[in-house]
C-alpha cells in the first residue's frame, strides 16, 4: 500500500475520568468498569513520516521513554503496518507533555494518535469500528482515545457511548511525584472492596447533569471508586485534593489510577491563582492547566 501524503502531525490528547465504577470482575478476570470519559486540550504531538529507512523507526522528545517494542505509539505502528500490508519504512517522533503513569491515558493516546495518523496517511484503509478494533488489542484505552470527546465507557472500556459535551471550564491537573502500579490498585481494591464501605458514582445523575448541561451537579457528582485505594499508597493524593478545594475549584477527583488529581473551575481567574499556587511547590513539573477538548 502507497502513502497519499509523505507524512502527518497528529494530537495525543490527555483524559481524565469525571466517574470510575467498578461492577465486577468477569470470568476472564478483567474489571466490568462504568466510566465517564473527557478528553483534554493537553496533548502529545505524533510526527509521522512514510518512505523513511526501513521497519518502525521512533524518536522521542522524553528520552527515559522507550523507543521500541516496549513503547504503546511504536506497537501501534508495527499492528498498523502488519494488518494493512505496509511493508515501506516510517518514522514516528512523539513529542511528550501529557505526564507519564498520571491516570491520564498519556500511552493509550499516542497509539490511537498513530493508528489514526497512518489511516490518513495510507488514504484511510480502516473505517472508525475497524481502528477501534485494533485499538482495543493495544489496550482498553485506545478506542476511547480514538473517539475523545465526553464518551460512556463500558465493559472492560471498549464499549462506548457518545454523550453530550461536557460544560465547558478550566481544568488544573496536579500529579505528584509518587506514583503507583494500576495492576497494584486494582488488586488492592479488590481485597478492600470485601472489607470496606467503597462510595460509588451515581452514573445515572452524571448522565442525567451532561444531558441538561448541568455544571453543579455534575461537579458535586465526581467520583472514583479507586480514589481510596490509591490515596493508601499516593497520602499526599488529599492533601492535593485539599489545597484545590481551599482554591475554589468546584469538583475535585483523582483521574482513572492516578495519582495525577484534577479540578474544575468555572472561574478561570481562581483556576490561575490554583496553577501559581502550585507551580510554586513541589508539584511545578506535574502542574498543568487545560481545558476540555470536543472533536
Amino acid at each position: 500500500m502507497n502513502h497519499k501524503l509523505p507524512s502527518i502531525i497528529t494530537y495525543a490528547y490527555a483524559k481524565i475520568n469525571l466517574s470510575l465504577d467498578i461492577l465486577g470482575t468477569r470470568p476472564d478476570g478483567y474489571h466490568e468498569v462504568q466510566m465517564i470519559m473527557q478528553s483534554l486540550q493537553l496533548h502529545d504531538t505524533v510526527t509521522l513520516n512514510a518512505g523513511s529507512g526501513q521497519g518502525i523507526t521512533m524518536t522521542c522528545s522524553d528520552t527515559t521513554l522507550p523507543a521500541d517494542e516496549h513503547n504503546l505509539a511504536y506497537r501501534a505502528a508495527v499492528l498498523f503496518c502488519n494488518t494493512y500490508g505496509i511493508a515501506e519504512g516510517i518514522h514516528l517522533h512523539l513529542k511528550k507533555r501529557i505526564p507519564i503513569a498520571a491516570g491520564l491515558a498519556g500511552g493509550s493516546s499516542d497509539a490511537a494518535a498513530v493508528l489514526r495518523g497512518l489511516n490518513e496517511l495510507y488514504g484511510n484503509p480502516a473505517n472508525t469500528e475497524e481502528l477501534a478494533s485494533l485499538g482495543v488489542k493495544l489496550g482498553a484505552d485506545v478506542p476511547y482515545c480514538l473517539m475523545l470527546g465526553t464518551a460512556l465507557s463500558e465493559g472492560i472500556g471498549e464499549r462506548l457511548t457518545a454523550l453530550p459535551p461536557a460544560p465547558d471550564c478550566c481544568c488544573l491537573l496536579v500529579k505528584p511525584a509518587a506514583g503507583a502500579s494500576t495492576r497494584q490498585i486494582y488488586t488492592d481494591y479488590d481485597a478492600l472492596v470485601q472489607s470496606a464501605n467503597i462510595e460509588h458514582p451515581d452514573t445515572k445523575q452524571l448522565l442525567n447533569a451532561l444531558s441538561a448541561g448541568d455544571y453543579r451537579t455534575l461537579t458535586n457528582g465526581l467520583c472514583n471508586v479507586l480514589e481510596p485505594v490509591t490515596m493508601r499508597l499516593v497520602p499526599e493524593i488529599a492533601s492535593i485534593k485539599e489545597a484545590l478545594q481551599s482554591h475554589g475549584a468546584d469538583g475535585v477527583l483523582m483521574s482513572g489510577s492516578g495519582p495525577t488529581v484534577f479540578a474544575l473551575f468555572s472561574d478561570f481567574a481562581a483556576a490561575k491563582r490554583a496553577e501559581t499556587h502550585f507551580l510554586a511547590t513541589e508539584y511545578a513539573h506535574g502542574t498543568f492547566l487545560t481545558e476540555f477538548y470536543q472533536p
